[in-house]
């Protein structure tokens, strides 16, 4: 694979135009139920199989459709906890049929989960440029700080340090104040981003305690 050519796919998806934060790919009214499982995943003695009927049963209330509810039980089946990959990626397949058989205005967001997801199994299974091609086609689907944030880590972990300062200074060009907000947090918080911390280009062009 090429990583010249990655880079490339990575600064495109990122360019110097209007760069503003999208919409929430989460309907309205599944952000409740996407809630409320973010909590219980952060519940460490609560037990994986009660996890898993929680996320189920918001699917079938009807609280969150089969992509969000296949996505959920990915990230508890890869999470450190658990760690089978083969159900994981099991679940990526089913996420991504689901995602196609649903359509509409959220489908890019919806495969941009799913190639999150396979981004994310194949970091844990040592391939970072595997990864990277992953989370890249997350980022040309959805341009969120998240999005960003896996293809700085991935980048760093190839030790490409360079290319991620590159990218970090054209993302601090284009995005607007919000996404500039969110993408700071996750430096300042993510271990695996620690070496960007002292080459952050931002320069604070807009006055981030006035951003909601």
């Amino acid at each position: 694979m090429d990583a010249t050519a990655l880079f490339e796919r990575i600064l495109k998806a990122v360019d110097d135009k209007a760069y503003l934060t999208p919409v929430t790919s989460v309907e309205p009214g599944q952000r409740g139920a996407i809630g409320r499982i973010r909590d219980a995943m952060q519940d460490e003695s609560l037990p994986i199989g009660e996890l898993r009927k929680r996320i189920l049963a918001e699917h079938e209330a009807g609280h969150i459709d089969r992509v969000h509810m296949l996505s959920a039980l990915h990230v508890v089946a890869a999470s450190p906890r658990v760690r089978d990959f083969d159900e994981a990626a099991r679940l990526c397949g089913e996420q991504e049929q689901a995602a196609l058989d649903l359509g509409g205005p959220h489908l890019d967001a919806n495969l941009a989960s799913v190639s999150r997801h396979r981004g994310v199994l194949a970091f844990l299974a040592g391939q970072p440029m595997v990864a990277l091609d992953h989370f890249t086609a997350a980022l040309e689907r959805q341009r969120t700080p998240e999005n960003v944030g896996n293809v700085l880590a991935t980048l760093l972990k190839l030790g490409e340090l360079e290319e991620a300062e590159a990218l970090l200074a054209q993302v601090a060009r284009a995005a607007d104040p919000a996404f500039h907000e969110e993408l700071i947090a996750r430096i300042d918080d993510d271990p695996d981003l620690a070496s960007l911390r002292d080459a952050n280009p931002f320069s604070m062009p807009f006055d981030l305690s006035e951003v909601s």
